[in-house]
């Protein structure tokens, strides 16, 4: 009986132990939630925020300013195309009957260039004026032109210019930056991006060729003489300037009878008694459509004829001291 009451209480003691080392039921555990109530920031959460933005403004800034000085340089590359052109079909037009040009200053602060009317940008018309100026990031580092002076002429009828060449430029604050405006002489006008192949391997023949001559022409009373000669002897068709004159130049096409065989010839200038540059002859004489060996002489003009032709056609410079050597295109 007695063993019976200890082992009761000795039970009863061991589960008060069990239960009490148990955690209460009701208590729970606690977690703290990461997020604020209302949202806010704090405030080392905005300087941080804020520093970001000023970083990259400060990346972007830079990189926006370079990308429109960039911009400038290449816009102002086409406006300087886009005005070339425009003096060209002006002449082309033959608008007033007269050429056009454009002449470039880099004394001027910001520099610029002007599209003018007339045959020299000294000689030319004033009131025709229009000036167009470099933005304040761009500049003419280098204008390589033929001539003495830093103009492009376009010549009437063709549309060719005497003065070709390039205008490179470039940003002021960095000079690593540069567009180049190429002129040439067949009138072509481009960027650098768009440039040709060199054509030096070009074959350059007498079906065209070009050559300067310095006399003032009398229009009004002057005769070109063609003189053909085959199997020793000869016929000469004469070419009345005064009737064969269109906007301002001299322009002749025709066939030729000459011993029963048409000749095909084309004779027309680039230029017509200029001031400073004299006249330009051209000449378009195929050898395909021309069998007869040709000289070419001008009424006025005592010391000689302006060139000669083989019947094959080779050339030969005039022997008047007024005609430059021919070249051919």
């Amino acid at each position: 009986m007695i063993q019976d009451i200890k082992n009761t209480l000795f039970h009863f003691k061991s589960s008060k132990i069990v239960r009490s080392l148990k955690p209460p039921l009701s208590k729970k555990i606690k977690h703290k939630s990461p997020i604020r109530k209302g949202g806010a920031f704090t405030l080392i959460e905005l300087l941080i925020i804020i520093g970001i933005l000023v970083i990259l403004t400060a990346i972007a800034v830079p990189t926006f300013r370079s990308f429109q000085k960039e911009s400038d340089l290449k816009n102002t590359a086409q406006e300087i195309i886009n005005i070339l052109r425009l003096a060209q079909s002006q002449t082309l037009a033959s608008k007033r009957n007269i050429s056009w040009g454009i002449w470039f200053s880099t004394s001027t602060i910001p520099q610029q260039y002007t599209l003018f009317e007339g045959h020299s940008y000294s000689l030319r018309v004033a009131s025709s004026d229009e000036t167009y100026k470099l933005p304040n990031t761009v500049e003419a580092h280098e204008i390589s032109l033929a001539g003495d002076s830093p103009e492009v002429i376009f010549n009437q009828i063709v549309g060719t210019t005497n003065q070709p060449g390039s205008i490179s430029l470039r940003l002021k604050d960095d000079i690593s930056k540069t567009r180049q405006v190429i002129v040439k002489s067949s009138g072509k006008i481009i960027s650098e991006a768009e440039a040709d192949p060199s054509d030096e391997n070009r074959v350059k023949d007498s079906r065209h060729i070009h050559f300067d001559y310095s006399r003032q022409i009398a229009t009004s009373s002057e005769i070109l003489e063609l003189t053909f000669t085959y199997n020793g002897s000869s016929q000469t068709e004469n070419i009345v300037i005064a009737d064969n004159l269109k906007d301002g130049q001299i322009y002749w096409k025709e066939k030729v009878e000459v011993d029963g065989e048409n000749q095909e010839l084309k004779i027309h200038t680039h230029r017509l008694n200029d001031l400073l540059l004299g006249t330009q002859f051209c000449i378009h004489r195929d050898k395909r459509y021309n069998t007869k060996a040709l000289k070419m002489e001008i009424s006025g003009d005592s010391g000689g004829d302006l060139i000669q032709y083989t019947a094959d056609g080779q050339t030969t410079q005039g022997t008047s001291i007024y005609a430059l050597l021919p070249i051919w295109q």
